[in-house]
C-alpha cells in the first residue's frame, strides 16, 4: 500500500487531468485542421505537449511549495509523499524529453517547442506569475501557443487562430478566478497577483467584465458563418452558459468558494469550445 500511495502521489503531483486534457486538445485541434491527418505525427505533437505540460506542473509544485502549505495542503509535496528534489528532477525529465521529441518536427514547429513555449513555461514559475495580470496572460499565451504549435507542425495556421482565441480567453479567464481562490496564501507570501494587488471588488469587475466580452467574441465565428449550428449549439451548452453560471457566482457571492467552483466549470467550457469548433466545422 505504501508503494502505491507514493506512485500515485508522484502521479498526482504532474495534475495528471490537465496532462490528458492537454493531449485531448492537440488531437482534437489536428482534427480540426484535417480530420485524416497523419496519426504518427498527431500522436507525437500530443505526447509532447502532455511532457511539456507534466513538466511545468512539476516545476510549479517545486516552486510553490510554501504557497501550497497554506492554499493547497493536501498536495503531494505538502504532505510529504514527494520530496521537493524529485519534483525538481521529474519536471527536468519532462522538458529534456519533450525537446528531444520536437526535434522530429519541422523547423518551424520545433523552435515553438524548444524557444517559445518552454522557456515561457520556466520564466512563468519562476517569475511573471508574481506579476499583477502578466502571469495571468502568461499562461493564456502559453496555453494558446499549443495550437499555434500544432498548426505549424502541420504546415496550416489559419484553422488554429479561432481556438487559439477561444482558449486563450477561457485560460486567461481561470487563471484570474484561480487567483480569487489563492488570495489568502498569496497574501501571506506577499505575491502581487490581481487580487491581492487591487482587492477582491476590483477582481471581481474585471471577472465580470471578461466573461461578458468573451461570450460576445465566441458567438463572433457562427455570425459571420465560419462554423455551422453544432459550433453553436456546443457553444451555448458547454460555454456560453457556464459563463452566465459563473457571473451569477461571483455577483451573488464573491469569494474563494465561487471562484473554485468557477475555476473547475472552466475546465470543462475550454475542452466543450473545441468539440464546439470541431463540430462547427466539419460536420
Amino acid at each position: 500500500m505504501f508503494i502505491i500511495r507514493k506512485l500515485l502521489s508522484h502521479i498526482i503531483l504532474l495534475r495528471p487531468i490537465n496532462v490528458l486534457t492537454s493531449g485531448i486538445s492537440v488531437v482534437i485541434a489536428s482534427k480540426i485542421i484535417q480530420p485524416d491527418n497523419n496519426i504518427s505525427l498527431v500522436s507525437t505533437l500530443a505526447v509532447i505537449v502532455m511532457l511539456f505540460t507534466s513538466g511545468a506542473n512539476a516545476l510549479n509544485d517545486f516552486i510553490d511549495y510554501k504557497i501550497d502549505l497554506i492554499n493547497r495542503p493536501s498536495r503531494p509535496i505538502p504532505i510529504g509523499d514527494v520530496k521537493k528534489s524529485v519534483a525538481f528532477y521529474m519536471a527536468l525529465f519532462f522538458f529534456i524529453i519533450g525537446c528531444l521529441l520536437c526535434m522530429k518536427l519541422n523547423e518551424d514547429a520545433k523552435a515553438i517547442g524548444i524557444f517559445i513555449a518552454m522557456p515561457i513555461m520556466v520564466l512563468y514559475t519562476t517569475y511573471l506569475k508574481k506579476l499583477p495580470l502578466i502571469g495571468n496572460l502568461a499562461v493564456a499565451f502559453i496555453i494558446g501557443l499549443s495550437f499555434i504549435f500544432c498548426g505549424a507542425a502541420f504546415n496550416s495556421f489559419s484553422p488554429m487562430i479561432i481556438p487559439m482565441i477561444l482558449c486563450f480567453l477561457l485560460s486567461f479567464l481561470r487563471e484570474l478566478i484561480k487567483d480569487i481562490a489563492d488570495i489568502e496564501g498569496d497574501k501571506v507570501l506577499g505575491l502581487k497577483t490581481f487580487p491581492v494587488y487591487y482587492g477582491m471588488e476590483k477582481s471581481k469587475n474585471f471577472v465580470l467584465t471578461t466573461c461578458f466580452i468573451s461570450g460576445l467574441v465566441f458567438i463572433v465565428p457562427y455570425i459571420i458563418g465560419i462554423y455551422n449550428e453544432w459550433y453553436l449549439f456546443f457553444l451555448i451548452v458547454g460555454v456560453e452558459i457556464p459563463l452566465g453560471f459563473i457571473v451569477f457566482l461571483m455577483v451573488k457571492n464573491p469569494g474563494i468558494t465561487s471562484a473554485k467552483k468557477a475555476s473547475k466549470l472552466l475546465k470543462f467550457s475550454t475542452f466543450i469550445g473545441l468539440i464546439a469548433i470541431y463540430t462547427g466545422s466539419n460536420l
